[in-house]
């Protein structure tokens, strides 16, 4: 079966290159470092590195406390990082900077991957969440790397689709030496699918673990009071493509109730920030974009984040949050950033990704999920509405996220297990 997969990957490599030729019309950086899509990396030879797998920016904001764990506890060893996507490389290299190596992740090749691991020669791998690529699992093991999914997570659909496939995943999950799962149940779905139990164990969702700057509280007061004038205000955050339109008819009802109020709205790709920028002056409404914004007082309806690694500091910024991804069957985002920072929490029904966390906070009251866009506009009201309402939301979500900290040390007491030191 992986004979087939692998097949199967080559005929269609043309086809690949061609979906990066399109997203790159529209996100240039798509266009670049095509070579270490197929692990043909520039610069002297690296060996024996600590090695992280991040998809995208989200994986990459989670594993940055693991990451920067492993540093203290290896300062000797060298850290590489791999995404697969641009977003993702500029927020490691922004956050991280020369502290690690970066590169793309080759496609899954036998090729390829085969000559990754020959270059970089990895003491461990270290992949976060759901990133199950046969190849990458089965060279690992063939040059004697151990691989730990880490903060792993399985839905229930995504279960059913590897079920389908019995065998081949049957093959793929005895390539793994560890499975640290983000809850029980997603630790019961992996076992069911062939995983051997004592290859799995659930240390919790290291999404808990995020350390917010000292200053940021700060920061975000200085934001809301000299540039939002302490307007009403709230934030539409990691929207996709479908679901700025219904944003912004919930805010066309919210302006009813309050005239002066202000969005926040970032959208979750960059290549995208003009087309959203152009609906919402469409609208009729007034937009000011970060990237052109001075930090002088904002008199627009429309707050545009046009950057890269600001969306906590303006999560502090508003008084309530929609976290985005979920008003259109893309699964949701991360909840738990608002949360920390004691924010109320609005999201829509589509939440696949997030089950357990979206779950939890709707139990310990700290978020309400809306149906659609008449819904959120009916929650915002009421939450500008009622400020007790927003601080019991805000301070239940603040206490959820610091009764659950502790499995970054867990899973790097996992790590260290495996590496043997």
């Amino acid at each position: 079966m992986r004979l087939l997969y692998s097949v199967l990957l080559y005929l269609f490599s043309p086809f690949i290159l061609l979906r990066l030729l399109i997203r790159g019309r529209k996100a240039p950086a798509y266009l670049n470092r095509w070579a270490e899509r197929f692990a043909y990396y520039q610069g002297a030879q690296t060996g024996s590195v600590i090695w992280f797998h991040t998809v995208s920016v989200g994986e990459a904001e989670a594993a940055f406390p693991l990451i920067n764990q492993l540093a203290e506890l290896y300062p000797a060893s060298e850290i590489l990082v791999t995404t697969t996507t641009p977003t993702g490389s500029a927020r490691v290299k922004a956050f991280l900077g020369h502290r690690v190596q970066h590169v793309y992740l080759p496609y899954d090749t036998p090729g390829a991957m085969r000559r990754f691991y020959r270059r970089f020669k990895p003491r461990i791998g270290i992949i976060l969440e759901t990133e199950i690529w046969p190849n990458m699992l089965h060279q690992a093991k063939q040059h004697g790397v151990p691989t730990l999914i880490v903060n792993a997570r399985l839905s229930e659909k995504s279960a059913k689709a590897y079920a389908r496939l019995a065998s081949f995943t049957r093959q793929t999950l005895a390539d793994i030496t560890q499975v640290c799962a983000q809850t029980e149940l997603s630790a019961e779905r992996f076992i069911a699918l062939g995983l051997a139990p004592e290859k799995v164990s659930v240390p919790g969702n290291i999404k808990f673990d995020m350390r917010l700057p000292a200053n940021l509280s700060e920061q975000a007061e200085v934001i809301r009071r000299d540039w939002f004038q302490q307007r009403p205000s709230w934030i539409a955050a990691s929207t996709h493509d479908g679901e700025d339109g219904k944003i912004l008819d919930a805010f066309a009802e919210l302006k009813q109730e309050f005239s002066n109020s202000l969005l926040v709205l970032v959208p979750r790709h960059p290549e995208r920030f003009d087309a959203v920028a152009k609906l919402c002056e469409k609208r009729g409404y007034s937009v000011t974009r970060r990237s052109e914004h001075r930090g002088t007082r904002v008199s627009s309806d429309v707050f545009l984040l046009d950057s890269l690694g600001e969306l906590r500091l303006y999560y502090g910024t508003v008084d309530v949050a929609f976290v985005g991804g979920s008003l259109v069957p893309t699964g949701g985002h991360n909840m738990l950033e608002p949360a920390a920072l004691a924010v109320p929490i609005l999201f829509g029904p589509y939440v696949h990704n997030f089950t357990d966390i979206s779950q939890r906070l709707l139990e310990q009251q700290a978020a309400a999920q809306v149906a659609d866009q008449q819904q959120l506009a009916s929650q915002l009201i009421d939450l500008l509405r009622h400020s007790e309402k927003r601080d019991q939301m805000g301070s239940a979500g603040q206490r959820f996220v610091e009764q659950n900290k502790g499995a970054v040390e867990n899973v790097a007491q996992q790590i260290v297990c495996v590496l043997g030191e």
